[in-house]
């Protein structure tokens, strides 16, 4: 799944001359907590959090007390003063796992996402990744979780699938647990039903181990060496 199918389009971005109280009200009013700061051709150069903003208020602010001579000096605090310059980006062309794995080595929580001339598309964060994988895994619709224990051989997904499928079972999704014991994999079949004594009969009759989802989830846990 692509980002240009998942990202927010309608972005609010902020100039690199306005203040930092109009940024933060600009994200109080839209319930917000990052804004892409853009020139007057809506090219990228930097963006502003709420974290930089705070960072940048003295707390009497922050607890809102009424400090006329704060205020003042808050007024004087653009946001090109307090704003990341080297932002993370994706292109709309970028995969959601390109996010995904983005988010997690940056560790950031929203990104840009520009055309090859820098100018803003759209943006893209968590919340948006969580809609997609719910969509792609089509964990909306009713169904079943099986956890299928299998050896890393060749042909051995599609035994999976072809006893499944003779069911007359369509799939959901299906996700592989990898490398997470020697030799060995955990097969999640996400299943469009909510039938499925004769599957996983079949399947145990095949060779297949198969687990409660949460049984095998908890004993991958890392115990404490007690």
């Amino acid at each position: 799944m692509f980002v240009s199918k998942s990202m927010a389009i309608k972005v609010i971005t902020v100039d690199p001359e306005e203040t930092i109280l109009a940024a933060r009200e600009k994200m109080k009013n839209h319930l917000i907590r990052h804004l892409p700061v853009v020139d007057e051709q809506n090219r990228l150069i930097g963006i502003v959090t709420d974290r930089d903003i705070r960072s940048a208020m003295p707390s009497i602010v922050l607890q809102d007390y009424n400090s006329r001579e704060e205020r003042n000096k808050l007024a004087m605090i653009k946001v090109k003063d307090v704003m990341t310059r080297e932002v993370v980006t994706v292109r709309p062309s970028h995969t959601i796992e390109d996010v995904l794995l983005l988010i997690q080595s940056k560790r950031v929580g929203t990104l840009p996402v520009v055309d090859d001339d820098g100018h803003v598309k759209g943006i893209i964060g968590v919340q948006d990744l969580l809609r997609a994988f719910i969509n792609v895994l089509g964990i909306e619709e009713p169904g079943t979780l099986l956890c299928v224990l299998v050896e890393d051989k060749l042909g051995t997904m599609k035994r999976i699938v072809d006893a499944i499928t003779e069911e007359g079972i369509s799939f959901g999704s299906i996700l592989v647990a990898r490398y997470w014991d020697k030799g060995k994999r955990a097969v999640f079949p996400y299943l469009l039903t909510q039938n499925v004594s004769r599957v996983k009969k079949k399947l145990k009759g095949l060779g297949f181990t198969l687990l409660n989802p949460l049984d095998w989830y908890i004993d991958q846990l890392p115990t404490d060496g007690r």
